[in-house]
C-alpha cells in the first residue's frame, strides 16, 4: 500500500509505501523515512488512480519504518521544546559571524532522527555563510542545511490566523504558494486596496487565486471589452463583465445598460449600423 503523506515544517508532501501491505487511517502519525533522514509524517490518504494525477510529479517517494509510538511523541516534544533554546544559540551564532544584517532568522528544524538541523531564513541576496555553518555544526554536533526561503513561506511557517478568521491557507494546507497577480483581483472585482486584499506576508491573498479559473471560463464565454454587439436596445459597445451573473455591460447611444449575455449577440456586419454608434 502507498500513502501520500504530509511531514517536516514545511509541510512537504510524499509517497510512501507501507511495510506488509499495513493499512493506515487518515490522521495516523507515522516515522518515515525521507532523504533527510528519519521524519514524523500525517497521513493524508492513500494514494488512488483518482487522486495520483493531482499530485505534482516531483513528490518524494520513500518507506514507512512504522506507527508513531508513546516513545516517539515523548522524544517529538522534547524536540519541540528545544526549538526556542536552539533558535536563541542560532541567532547568537549569526551575530558573532557579523551576518545579522544579511539574513533574518526565521526557524530551525530539528529532523526527528538527529541527521540534521535546518536553518530557515530570509535574505534580500546571497549569503556567504560558510563561517556560520561550520559553527553552527560544531555548536549543535550535526549536520546543518541552510534554506533560503521567501516572505511567503515565511509566513507559512509563522503565521496564524488570516482577517478572515481561519487559519492562514499556507499554515495549513498548502504544499506551495500559487501564483497570484492583480489580474485575479480585477477579475473577481475585489477591492484594489492593497491593505484589503494582502494577507499576512504583505503579498496579494491566495484566496484570490481558488476561483479565478472558474471566473477565467465564465469571462471567456462573454463578448470581449470593445466589440460591437446588438441589444435588444440597439447597437453598442461591450464595456464591462459580470461573469458569475452572464450578463455585460454595454455603451449605448445615450446610456449605459446591462444585458444577459443570451440577449446580446456580435455585430458581424459593421457597416450602417456601427458608423450610426460612432457618430453619437
Amino acid at each position: 500500500m502507498r500513502y501520500i503523506v504530509r511531514y517536516g515544517t514545511m509541510r512537504l508532501l510524499g509517497i510512501f509505501s507501507s511495510p506488509d501491505e499495513t493499512r493506515y487511517l487518515r490522521g495516523t502519525k507515522l516515522i518515515i523515512h525521507t532523504s533527510r533522514g528519519q521524519e514524523i509524517g500525517v497521513v493524508l490518504a492513500e494514494e488512488t488512480e483518482r487522486n495520483k494525477p493531482m499530485l505534482p510529479s516531483n513528490l518524494e517517494e520513500d518507506r514507512v519504518i512504522r506507527v508513531m509510538t508513546a516513545d516517539d511523541e515523548l522524544e517529538d516534544k522534547r524536540l519541540r521544546q528545544n526549538e526556542s533554546d536552539e533558535l536563541q544559540r542560532c541567532q547568537s551564532i549569526i551575530e558573532r559571524v557579523a551576518l545579522a544584517d544579511a539574513m533574518n532568522l526565521v526557524r530551525l528544524e530539528h529532523i526527528f532522527g538527529g541527521e540534521r538541523i535546518i536553518v530557515y531564513y530570509v535574505a534580500d541576496g546571497r549569503v556567504d555563510f560558510r563561517e556560520l555553518v561550520k559553527a553552527l555544526a560544531s555548536e549543535f554536533q550535526t549536520r546543518v542545511e541552510m534554506r533560503q526561503i521567501g516572505v511567503r513561506d515565511e509566513m507559512k511557517l509563522l503565521s496564524d490566523f488570516g482577517d478572515c478568521g481561519v487559519e492562514c491557507c499556507c499554515n495549513s494546507y498548502l504544499a506551495a504558494m500559487p501564483p497570484v497577480s492583480m489580474k485575479m483581483a480585477k477579475m473577481q472585482k475585489a477591492t484594489l486596496d492593497p491593505n484589503k486584499i494582502s494577507g499576512r506576508c504583505g503579498r496579494l491573498k491566495c484566496c484570490l487565486r481558488y476561483e479565478f479559473d472558474a471566473y477565467q471560463e465564465l469571462q471567456n464565454q462573454l463578448p470581449e471589452f470593445g466589440k460591437r454587439v446588438i441589444t435588444p436596445d440597439g447597437v453598442g459597445r461591450v464595456f464591462g463583465h459580470e461573469p458569475l451573473q452572464q450578463k455585460v455591460w454595454v455603451e449605448l447611444r445615450d446610456q449605459r445598460k446591462l444585458f444577459d449575455a443570451a440577449n446580446v449577440r456580435l455585430l458581424l456586419d459593421e457597416s450602417t449600423e456601427e458608423r450610426e454608434f460612432s457618430d453619437k
